[in-house]
């Protein structure tokens, strides 16, 4: 968070101390703004005011000035005339001050709230018709500081307080609690694992669960508590009159909230989503703003570190009291490490053994793709752990065609639009399968990747370049070869040379160029030779000894077809095969 440690100044540099709740109005010594509608309404008004009791005195002496200057006081017609007429204008004029009166005392109200900065300012009512120029003004600048005010306070995507907006209130909140000697507890609240839906997903779908955790967040605190967005995928909350241990239990409804919500993407697809949060907190002149929020986050940290998924409240560490240490020995930790190896090897063995019987196009571990894949990773300098993965997607990469019908997988011809769309479920099956097991729910990533295309023309997402992992890029390249390579009933297997100038022509459309490049770098000239160790010692897949060797054979139903598959020419038949 870049706290721990900051000057006192750090955290509120470029923040004011003025106290500014989201969709509210700034305190009564917050910055005036121009009042030009105001200054003409008072003119206007002043005009006006001046001007009938002028008027009147003009007429009144035109009329009367003629009559009493008549010797016999006779009062012609003519004179009579022309004083209704006075009378009548002077009435008139009257009547037209009454009526714009209320319209411009109804502008004047509302050009002194906006004046004082209330948001939400509009005119009440029916506005006379010469002054509807002037409303329509009042009714634009109003928006206009509307929209300046909420871009100023407001995080777009979830609509929260912003950062600025949070540290500001925080600081008053800290004043208030620490003048009063009032409790004050702070929150962070981070979305667990919020980097592999954004890869998985994609970041509209990001978007999506950072909006949905917001809005949670935000209906369900109490009237006078604040959430807002901190940065990234982490927000904060403001508790005000609150001890930590209260807290805790606003924080832990919280949580059980987000956990329950169902978030929904374009697609249709529904995700769950935890999140972590730490609590710091206390009363009165002990508290202070960096620590608050330096501490907070330390707990959030440590909710993160001890699993995910719940709230941690910090607390103080007593330097009096003797904290008892339990040191792991050598053998404890080469024992603990076995344990979780075997436990590793044991649920592999397992998932593999799902699709262990099937032929080779229906997800069957192939270590031909396994070996292909890695020798690629090393090729490439990638550390170990990464390697690791990528041989694990590459064994278990067409696991999610379980959920294909086998008249789909094994269709010589091409496939109906409906068929089409049951094949291209299979990585996200896949992926689903993996996010089962923890300790493989990374290599679900790979595996939900698999099909896309270096050019951003496959499925199921249409990521293209970079923006596809570089472990399912890795393993597009091993899977293609293999199916190029391989005899299936649609479809007569490919020599080695004819699958390495495939890959070459498609290098950049399909594949990663610089990819295949590392490919032919070591395959080129060469057949890949399956090695035991790929399969984590099981011989799963298509054998130990060249290429080829174990791979299913036609059954008698294959048939040379035209491929519908828009990729690597696999020499005739469905697509389903290699999709």
């Amino acid at each position: 968070m870049g706290v721990a440690g900051a000057p006192s100044t750090g955290i509120t540099e470029g923040v004011t101390s003025q106290k500014v709740p989201v969709g509210g109005k700034p305190s009564g010594d917050a910055p005036a703004v121009r009042r030009p509608a105001r200054v003409q309404l008072m003119v206007l008004r002043r005009w006006v005011a001046a001007a009938i009791p002028a008027c009147g005195l003009v007429l009144v002496a035109a009329v009367l000035v003629p009559v009493l200057g008549t010797p016999e006081a006779a009062v012609s017609p003519s004179v009579l005339a022309a004083a209704l007429a006075g009378i009548g204008f002077l009435g008139g004029l009257a009547a037209g001050w009454l009526y714009l009166r209320g319209s411009i005392a109804e502008l004047r109200r509302a050009a002194d709230q906006l004046a004082a900065g209330e948001l939400g300012t509009a005119i009440q009512g029916r506005v006379a018709r010469p002054l509807v120029p002037l409303a329509a003004a009042l009714d634009a600048a109003a928006a206009a500081f509307h929209e300046a005010w909420d871009a100023a306070t407001t995080d777009r995507l979830t609509r929260v307080a912003n950062r600025a907006t949070l540290l500001s209130q925080l600081i008053g909140e800290v004043e208030r609690a620490r003048r009063y000697g009032r409790p004050l507890s702070v929150a962070f609240v981070d979305l667990d694992r919020f980097k592999a839906i954004n890869d998985t997903y994609g970041h509209d779908a990001g978007d999506v669960v950072l909006r949905g955790g917001a809005q949670t967040l935000a209906r369900n605190l109490r009237e006078n508590d604040l959430v807002g967005r901190y940065g990234g995928e982490e927000f904060m909350l403001i508790l005000p009159e609150t001890m930590p241990e209260d807290a805790a239990m606003v924080a832990e409804k919280l949580r059980l909230l987000v956990e329950g919500y169902p978030f929904r993407f374009r697609d249709g697809t529904e995700v769950s989503v935890t999140v972590s949060i730490g609590i710091a907190g206390g009363r009165g002149e002990h508290l202070r703003l960096e620590a608050l929020v330096r501490d907070a986050d330390a707990a959030m940290y440590s909710a993160k570190s001890l699993g995910r998924n719940q709230t941690y409240v910090f607390a103080e560490p007593d330097e009096e009291a003797r904290v008892p240490r339990a040191p792991i020995s050598p053998i404890g930790r080469t024992i603990a490490s076995e344990v979780g190896e075997a436990a590793r090897r044991a649920a592999e063995s397992a998932l593999m053994s799902a699709v262990d019987s099937l032929p080779s196009y229906r997800g069957r571990p192939s270590s031909l793709i396994a070996f292909v894949a890695t020798a690629i990773a090393r090729q490439l300098g990638l550390p170990q752990q990464e390697i690791e993965r990528i041989r694990v997607a590459s064994l278990l990469h067409d696991i999610g065609k379980l959920a294909v019908s086998e008249e789909i997988l094994e269709k010589p011809g091409p496939l109906t639009p409906r068929e089409w769309q049951s094949v291209t479920q299979h990585p996200r099956v896949g992926q689903l399968i993996l996010d089962q097991v923890t300790s493989f729910r990374e290599a679900g990533t790979i595996i939900l990747h698999h099909h896309e295309r270096y050019s951003g023309h496959g499925y199921p997402y249409g990521l293209r370049g970079a923006e596809i992992p570089l472990g399912a890029r890795i393993v597009a390249i091993a899977d293609a070869y293999e199916a190029m390579r391989d005899e299936r009933p649609y479809k007569r297997a490919m020599s080695h040379e004819a699958a390495v100038r495939e890959l070459r022509r498609h290098a950049g459309t399909q594949f990663d160029p610089e990819l295949v490049e590392a490919f032919c770098d070591l395959f080129g000239d060469r057949e890949p030779v399956v090695e035991t160790w790929v399969a984590g010692g099981n011989g799963h897949g298509g054998g130990n000894g060249r290429v080829g060797e174990g791979h299913a054979r036609a059954d008698g139903r294959g048939r040379r077809r035209r491929s519908v598959h828009r990729g690597v020419d696999l020499g005739g038949g469905s697509a389903a095969a290699s999709a």
